[in-house]
């Protein structure tokens, strides 16, 4: 099966997608074809400083092969093209995933992510929603490092702290029938560090009223207010309401260090001033009607989103996390407008995940479209 792989950062075998590119060495640009699969790959660093993108050179490099590059001011959108028409679009340097039009059984492609244009304070586009990665890393003795900044380097799309002792690489690959988001993390310091953080996929809907969540019940969860990033979209009636950020994450590097490294798997960080109880997914078909911000510690590995207004369904895959995020700003808001979207993901938010030293530690999602 054809892929196409965008900011791959493990080196590539000859089972692997044909195209390498490294933005910052152009001189380090290898290719290899194989008669029976073709694909590109696009190295991304992610680092503490923007990186400069030369897209006049991936266009003159790539031009014609299924990806294509376009400047939009400090930024830049790759776009991947399959034979069946699916396509994806990353933007460069922030590596959020704006878009995934999927084939479909009637020949035409759906939009399946839910993405705002709005003004933001600087006067430039303000884009959210899409498919975000929000991650920190780090340990109780040090400021928790997130990985915001990302730039196409050789094979891979890498980010690494300003001390080079964390490294995140993150892979997007495209397929006919699926997205898939994976992270490959390394720590190379001395002492183990904690992770904690969420894919946050803002999948579009007709209305939360006609979208169900299949494949869950039995499923142990948490009510949670919602994930905070810069590229998620609230109502205001959540907005005003306090939402987990820094002070939330600090707490659970605390209570990590207090079991001295161990046992973090086990524990369970609660956000607010009283502990949650948790609670038992009754429905194997739930429907999304009423505002839902939950964290569900124990599902299936593999659930479905079907949406009865578009008569269409997702098929949404988790590998590496324990946690499942589902969140739905609820149906009292206007159909196919700005809340008309579910946003679900990976995460590692109640049970961080400890990586001891020299190790390295992989997760993703998938977004399985089973509608051709």
């Amino acid at each position: 099966m054809a892929s196409t792989s965008l900011l791959n950062i493990t080196p590539l075998s000859s089972a692997s997608p044909t195209k390498h590119l490294n933005l910052l060495s152009p001189s380090l640009i290898t290719s290899h074809h194989h008669a029976h699969k073709r694909g590109f790959t696009v190295l991304a660093l992610a680092s503490s400083s923007t990186p400069l993108i030369n897209v006049d050179y991936l266009k003159r490099e790539f031009c014609g092969h299924g990806v294509t590059f376009t400047g939009i001011g400090d930024s830049c959108v790759a776009k991947m093209q399959m034979s069946n028409g699916s396509t994806a679009s990353v933007m460069f340097p922030n590596g959020l995933i704006t878009s995934y039009k999927a084939h479909m059984w009637h020949g035409g492609n759906l939009e399946v992510l839910h993405t705002t244009v709005n003004k933001g304070e600087d006067g430039g586009a303000l884009i959210q929603g899409g498919v975000s990665l929000g991650l920190k890393c780090g340990s109780p003795d040090d400021v928790p490092w997130s990985p915001s900044t990302w730039a196409l380097h050789d094979v891979e799309l890498i980010s690494g702290d300003s001390e080079s002792t964390i490294e995140v690489k993150y892979t997007v690959t495209l397929q006919p029938d699926q997205l898939s988001s994976e992270i490959l993390i390394s720590n190379l310091k001395a002492s183990p560090i904690c992770l904690t953080g969420s894919f946050m996929s803002h999948v579009t809907v007709s209305t939360p009223d006609a979208t169900y969540a299949v494949g869950l019940e039995g499923s142990n969860y948490f009510n949670k207010l919602p994930l905070e990033s810069e590229f998620s979209i609230i109502p205001p009636a959540f907005a005003q309401t306090k939402s987990w950020g820094q002070r939330e994450l600090q707490g659970l590097l605390s209570k990590w260090d207090r079991k001295d490294h161990k046992n973090t798997t086990e524990s369970k960080g609660e956000v607010g001033e009283e502990e949650e109880m948790e609670e038992e997914e009754r429905d194997n078909y739930k429907q999304l009607t009423e505002k839902t911000s939950r964290i569900y510690t124990s599902t299936p590995r593999i659930f479905t989103i079907i949406d009865r207004g578009k008569r269409n369904s997702l098929v949404v895959g988790r590998e590496g996390f324990d946690e499942q995020y589902i969140f739905s700003p609820g149906s009292n808001h206007e159909w196919y407008g700005k809340y008309a979207y579910v946003c679900t993901g990976p995460s590692a938010m109640l049970k961080p995940i400890t990586l001891n030293p020299k190790c390295v530690w992989t997760g993703g999602q998938y977004l399985h479209n089973p509608n051709i």
